[in-house]
């Protein structure tokens, strides 16, 4: 299994080295791991381990990432590493976020290099490649390597991330992505140390950086757990932040959460509670809101903020009408943010 030097770390004192990858800045001692799996300190040169490992591949439609406005019904190219920088209590890959790289067994096909993901991608007619299912930040060097040989195939690239990236990670990814998801979980400190084993101010910095990337598209997702992150206060703030600090047109996914792993215990999220967060969007001056995980419930159609036309009509990841074209709603000409294709 390839093995390669990783980026963005110093040397330390005895051997030891500091990563600055992702927020928690891991200091590891000589043969030691970071706190995320994915690298390790190999005589004082930190490895990226996971490189090449890849525990997860598919072809998804770029809906379920989720995104919304970036290529609608377009098909992407979807890989995973083992690992990741949070311990989510709630995590719904948990089998592969929390394995330590090497852990899981893959087949020949799963263990590819770069060239191969790309061709794969060519080979299904994907428009991007994503990095996603566990935490692309500590899979970085991979993703670089497929995103560069990505570009120079037309295609784009996309994480689907928890955003808890340093500043210096942040800009080395918006040099070859195309757009990217990021969780806002909570807006409280706690819930971040307590469910995810993380801090809230690292993930709002990196949303707010990829705010003002005008090259990369951002949408934000938030997973409502009841009696959580989901009191009215809470949502004003989560609403208040992504409209006012990011921008009205960031499309805001609002997510039915489901009990898994050390969560068991916890009920599914109330169809009130998720409405309830719709509005106070809403009332916040979003312009697009969607409501997911739902089966059934008609909330995941993206709506003219000028008209109230249907701009895309959605049937879980299946598109119905499409009535967008130069980036504009059909019925009235209202502007609509995103990434679009004109199908006519």
């Amino acid at each position: 299994m390839e093995k390669c030097k990783a980026i963005l770390w110093e040397k330390a004192d005895n051997e030891s080295v500091k990563c600055n990858l992702c927020a928690h800045r891991c200091l590891i001692p000589k043969g030691q791991q970071s706190r995320c799996t994915g690298r390790t300190n190999c005589a004082g040169e930190l490895i990226s381990t996971c490189y090449e490992d890849i525990c997860s591949a598919a072809v998804d439609p770029v809906e379920k990432k989720p995104l919304f406005h970036f290529m609608p019904g377009s098909k992407v190219m979807s890989i995973a590493t083992p690992g990741c920088n949070f311990r989510c209590d709630f995590c719904q890959n948990w089998q592969i976020s929390m394995p330590r790289p090497g852990s899981l067994p893959l087949s020949k096909d799963c263990t590819l290099t770069p060239h191969q993901v790309v061709e794969s991608a060519l080979a299904n007619r994907c428009t991007a490649i994503a990095y996603t299912y566990t935490e692309p930040t500590i899979f970085m060097e991979l993703a670089s390597d497929c995103g560069e040989l990505a570009h120079m195939h037309n295609m784009k690239n996309i994480f689907v991330s928890n955003g808890y990236m340093t500043p210096e990670a942040a800009e080395y990814a918006s040099g070859f992505l195309d757009a990217i998801n990021i969780d806002l979980k909570s807006y409280t400190d706690g819930f971040y140390r307590n469910f995810c084993k993380g801090k809230l101010e690292p993930v709002l910095e990196t949303l707010k950086y990829f705010a003002g990337q005008e090259h990369v598209w951002l949408e934000v997702t938030t997973l409502l757990i009841n009696g959580e992150n989901d009191s009215d206060e809470e949502l004003e703030q989560m609403a208040g932040f992504i409209s006012g600090e990011l921008g009205r047109h960031v499309p805001w996914h609002i997510s039915r959460f489901h009990p898994s792993y050390k969560c068991g215990e916890l009920a599914i999220t109330s169809t009130e509670s998720l409405m309830r967060a719709y509005e106070i969007g809403k009332e916040a001056g979003l312009k697009y809101i969607f409501i997911g995980n739902v089966p059934g419930l008609d909330m995941g159609s993206s709506i003219c903020s000028g008209c109230g036309h249907k701009l895309i009509e959605r049937n879980g990841y299946q598109l119905g009408s499409y009535n967008i074209m130069n980036n504009a709603c059909m019925s009235c000409g209202e502007r609509v943010e995103g990434v679009f294709v004109d199908y006519s």
